[in-house]
């Protein structure tokens, strides 16, 4: 019988500030989450593997940590990393990012309202990695409305919202009203081209663990997704003053809120088929 692995959609792993590998700016988390400790906290709640997403706070459009950590632990992460919409060289820059072993997708941090979704950095892109056959994820929380017009453009490129495309807190109190943008993240998955990762989501509760206040807010987007198109993830370590990795994995074990078989596919059956995992 084959196991039905775990696999979280989202974690970060990096270095403490050293001048060797200087931080570019300020990730929440404790001062080092080196891939020694993300694997240690992955055992420990019995997680397959993750999503190893450059911090793109801490190194920029740099993913030679994440490289370094795929190296030492190729059976337990797949490799993102962000890139610069505004660079010339950005469709070279993916090609070959998209040849290297255990690199599965790219990453746009959609921080402009202003994007012209036709514009030469974004089409070069999209257009790249649809040729690559690797999904762009999109931080896009408040921008859903541009996150709509580029899956409506490029419908040959795969894309995957990240963190539910909702605002999510670095530390406590979550927002009064944080699922506010629900409407449109439901709106855009009449887009075939689209997933979602459910990322983050407990840091979105107002109760303790096990948080059963998000799971209404969930189930409406498992319904209007399906629940092939979701992806459970923690997004370790940007949580860890709202809670422990252990928690953002037990609250999505232990819920009866959905079946066994929609929790295999949530944590890790979709992730396997979207990244070919």
């Amino acid at each position: 019988m084959t196991k039905n692995l775990i696999i979280d959609s989202q974690v970060h792993a990096y270095e403490p500030n050293t001048p060797s590998r200087p931080w570019q700016g300020f990730l929440q988390g404790p001062d080092q989450a080196t891939g020694d400790d993300m694997v240690k906290a992955m055992d420990e709640v019995g997680v397959d593997g993750a999503l190893l997403v450059s911090p793109f706070s801490l190194y920029g459009y740099d993913a030679s940590y994440a490289l370094e950590v795929h190296n030492h632990y190729p059976d337990r992460f797949r490799l993102i990393k962000p890139f610069d919409i505004k660079s010339k060289s950005i469709r070279e820059d993916l090609v070959e990012w998209a040849s290297i072993p255990g690199v599965v997708g790219a990453r746009l941090m959609l921080t402009d309202s202003r994007l012209r979704v036709s514009e030469q950095g974004v089409y070069e892109m999209f257009s790249a990695a649809s040729k690559e056959d690797i999904p762009i994820n999109v931080m896009c929380s408040g921008n859903l409305s541009v996150f709509k017009e580029l899956a409506k453009t490029y419908p040959n490129t795969r894309l995957i919202i990240d963190h539910l495309g909702l605002e999510q807190p670095f530390v406590p109190p979550p927002p009064d009203d944080p699922f506010h943008d629900i409407d449109q993240v439901i709106e855009v998955s009449k887009f075939d081209n689209v997933a979602i990762k459910i990322s983050g989501a407990c840091t979105l509760s107002h109760e303790s663990f096990p948080y059963d206040d998000i799971w209404p807010y969930l189930e409406r987007i498992f319904e209007a997704y399906g629940i092939e198109r979701c992806m459970w993830g923690t997004d370790w370590t940007r949580a860890v003053e709202l809670l422990s990795y252990e928690q953002g994995v037990e609250s999505f074990r232990l819920t009866d809120t959905i079946s066994e078989n929609e929790r295999n596919i949530l944590m890790g059956g979709a992730l396997s088929k979207i990244y070919n995992w």
